[in-house]
């Protein structure tokens, strides 16, 4: 078996654990039926390195420029065998491979870039971290997110947690994980300014960069695309193209007085080189130290562990430099284990 055709499998069992039987089945059919004469092949031939999920996804890139096809309604042979649609195994095949040949050139530009996606849903936990926050210094919230993609994030206290008697706006962005554990404190957030990075951000308003981030959501999951476009109609928040640690560095430097000063990443960090964990590392804890009651700085990880369920989520916050372990959270935010205290000291 090719590291590639491998690649596919492995992609297609954690898309199964993600509940897209749609992508299990693409991708199975795509390690089986690999179609080595196209430039498409060639191309992914010339990576190095893991091709599967941990390393350069070509899978995940595959099946994205795939279902880019069927956004852009440029193949209704492709698109009549994509979701809502549930051809027998005999005629998704041919139509993707079809598909695959036909529109070669086509694939081969849209692997060349880095999967790129903002799951929304994630937002619910930073929801609930600024409401514990919030509720521990009563102050307004400063935001600064670390491989922030196209910055959905950024907007979460425009969005809507419906758990408990709910958090939030009433918001066409509607977050409804299964959650576990207590609730999060109930108040107003105050957000004074929000700013990402990214080493290749996405202008969401671009239409070539929206259909990039829809396009890597799945198919057979129609309510995160819907999702996706409300984020996308609420977003306005600044995401710079620059080196996250660099860019951290600047960011931290002098701490606003009479606010929150808010670090955060979601499923990033980990893909930071990890000189780069050490400086960044380094770096909060140099600002944590000039931290005080009315400058307050949070540190939020929302990232894989060596534990097989979900993420961890580690809040570490200045003055004092305690670290918190909040629970876990789904990669895709589908549910949430709160383990957080009822109110921080």
């Amino acid at each position: 078996m090719s590291a590639l055709s491998a690649a596919f499998l492995e992609q297609a069992d954690s898309c199964d654990a993600l509940d897209s039987p749609f992508m299990g089945r693409l991708l199975r059919m795509l390690s089986a039926n690999w179609p080595t004469d196209t430039a498409l092949a060639q191309k992914c031939a010339t990576f190095a390195g893991n091709t599967g999920p941990k390393g350069h996804s070509l899978p995940l890139r595959i099946a994205s420029g795939l279902h880019a096809l069927v956004l852009k309604q440029t193949d209704p042979a492709l698109a009549a065998v994509y979701p809502p649609n549930t051809p027998a195994d005999p005629e998704l095949q041919d139509q993707v491979l079809a598909a695959l040949h036909r529109h070669d050139a086509f694939l081969c530009d849209w692997i060349t870039n880095a999967p790129q996606t903002n799951e929304v849903r994630r937002s619910a936990v930073l929801i609930a971290t600024a409401q514990l926050l919030t509720a521990r210094f009563g102050l307004a919230l400063k935001l600064s997110e670390l491989g922030a993609s196209a910055g959905l994030n950024l907007m979460f206290n425009q969005f809507h947690l419906a758990v408990g008697d709910g958090y939030g706006p009433k918001s066409g962005v509607v977050l409804t994980p299964d959650w576990q554990g207590a609730l999060p404190p109930q108040g107003a957030l105050s957000v004074v300014e929000r700013r990402g990075v990214d080493l290749h951000p996405l202008n969401s308003h671009d239409p070539e960069h929206a259909l990039r981030l829809q396009a890597y959501l799945w198919a057979d999951q129609a309510e995160r695309i819907t999702r996706t476009r409300a984020a996308i109609a609420l977003q306005d928040a600044e995401v710079d193209a620059s080196d996250a640690i660099d860019w951290l560095e600047a960011r931290v430097a002098a701490p606003q007085s009479g606010a929150l000063h808010l670090v955060y990443s979601t499923v990033a960090w980990q893909y930071f080189p990890a000189e780069g964990q050490v400086r960044g590392t380094k770096i909060m804890e140099a600002a944590g130290a000039k931290a005080t009651e009315n400058a307050p700085l949070a540190w939020l990880s929302y990232e894989a562990d060596d534990q097989t369920l979900g993420a961890a989520l580690t809040l570490r916050l200045w003055p004092g430099d305690v670290t918190l372990n909040l629970g876990r959270a789904d990669f895709h935010g589908r549910w949430v284990d709160w383990q957080a205290p009822e109110k921080l000291t």
